[in-house]
């Protein structure tokens, strides 16, 4: 059992916990781990608000930069409190295979000794809680510029329960049917950015593009801010990542290093490619890539070491490069600030390349055939995007035949920032 416990995601140990014949051998708490996790949940919660909040700001135009910022601290309360109330529960609380129960409701039964593994099991609800504020605060980059704050909340909050929390049992709970299949996501790549990606995608599709996408250059109003943002995901990704293993240990060492190295990666393969096929080599491109190098090594970043890390940021940069310059061109669909192009399509690449790279001498357990493991996590994908994507669709379409997606010509015209929130950018 505690080779098996080396190689499962950080987030299935907790129901493993509780499971029969396990409370003879619990650990007892390790300082160690303790505040490695507690760094590494502020790291993460430093990604929303301000790394996501100032990355997307800074690449809207100057009359939505404030509607920007307040959509990812508004998330971030809302989800806070979501997560406390239930959220926590139908994650991670025994169930079945496809959510959990209602137990842990409110934190039912948690109290300040309450460990999981060895840490207290209330930092690992602050922990998880970060990954529940930031995976929808990725999806508002898709509609960003044009859609009601009011519709975006329920939708948020709707999706949050419906979808990201089923998900998340999928494949982090003990008795999720992913987990139990041997899907491998250390920090995410399914849970966290495919997720958010295809519910983008479905986001935009329906709310549809901006006032004069295509026809005029909608150019960031500030890049700095941009990159600001983006220092800070690539900065807070190491406790993301590094903090996924519930552990200060080497294997979080491991996590650290293929993280870094993959984002590197992913940024110099987007600046040499946009160099080579458009002469010049953007700030915005080499931020992009970063991220898109971030995103895939996610879900390996628990299982792979540097030199396929190195592989698969490389192609992260590429292949979320053409997704973003090339494809999204072609099909003509706004995704405003590519979350499916860069978090979608990174998550997806990220996913499916951990089943190749995945490898025993990081995980300290035997795998299973490497095609083996590739189907899983085919499997795994697949059943994301379907899920996500239909309920995405489901809960938008309420929304839009009773409160409106959309907000007013006049709105738009005008900027979110004075029209939803009274409030503008002198």
């Amino acid at each position: 059992m505690h080779a098996y416990i080396k190689y499962i995601p950080f987030a299935g140990l907790l129901a493993l916990m509780s499971a029969p014949g396990f409370a003879a051998d619990a650990p007892a708490l390790d300082k160690a781990d303790t505040v490695w996790v507690m760094v590494s949940g502020l790291l993460v919660l430093l990604m929303t608000i301000p790394g996501i909040a100032l990355f997307y700001a800074g690449m809207v135009r100057k009359k939505n930069i404030l509607s920007t910022l307040a959509q990812s601290v508004a998330i971030c309360g809302m989800i806070t409190l979501l997560w406390y109330f239930v959220g926590y529960s139908l994650a991670f609380s025994e169930g079945s295979a496809f959510v959990g129960g209602l137990s842990k409701a409110f934190l039912s039964g948690i109290g300040i000794s309450t460990l999981s593994g060895t840490i207290p099991e209330l930092l690992f609800v602050f922990f998880q809680m970060t990954f529940a504020i930031l995976t929808p605060a990725l999806i508002t980059g898709s509609i960003a510029g044009r859609m009601k704050f009011s519709s975006l909340l329920v939708f948020m909050a709707a999706w949050s329960l419906l979808v990201y929390a089923p998900i998340c049992h999928w494949v982090w709970a003990s008795d999720g049917f992913f987990f139990n299949m041997g899907a491998l996501d250390y920090a995410g790549g399914t849970v966290v950015h495919i997720n958010a990606g295809i519910a983008g995608l479905v986001a935009c599709l329906m709310v549809g593009p901006r006032r004069g996408w295509g026809q005029q250059h909608l150019a960031p109003a500030n890049l700095a801010l941009a990159v600001i943002g983006a220092s800070l995901l690539w900065f807070g990704w190491m406790g993301f990542n590094g903090g996924s293993g519930l552990a200060a240990n080497e294997r979080a060492v491991m996590a650290i290093i293929v993280t870094q190295i993959a984002a590197a990666a992913g940024a110099v393969a987007w600046m040499f490619t946009e160099w080579k096929t458009r002469g010049k080599p953007s700030l915005l491109g080499m931020i992009s890539g970063a991220v898109a190098g971030l995103v895939a090594i996610t879900p390996g970043s628990g299982f792979v070491e540097p030199a396929p890390a190195l592989v698969i940021g490389l192609l992260a940069g590429l292949v979320c490069f053409f997704m973003v310059a090339v494809v999204k061109a072609k099909l003509g669909y706004d995704d405003s600030l590519d979350a499916f192009g860069v978090h979608g399509v990174g998550g997806i690449l990220g996913a499916i390349l951990t089943g190749f790279f995945a490898s025993g001498a990081v995980t300290g357990s035997e795998l299973p055939p490497m095609w083996t493991q590739v189907g899983i996590q085919v499997l795994s994908v697949a059943a994301t995007l379907v899920y996500g994507g239909v309920m995405s669709f489901v809960i938008l379409f309420i929304i839009k035949k009773t409160m409106g997606l959309r907000v007013s010509t006049d709105d738009e015209l005008s900027g979110l920032d004075l029209a939803s929130h009274g409030e503008r950018i002198e």
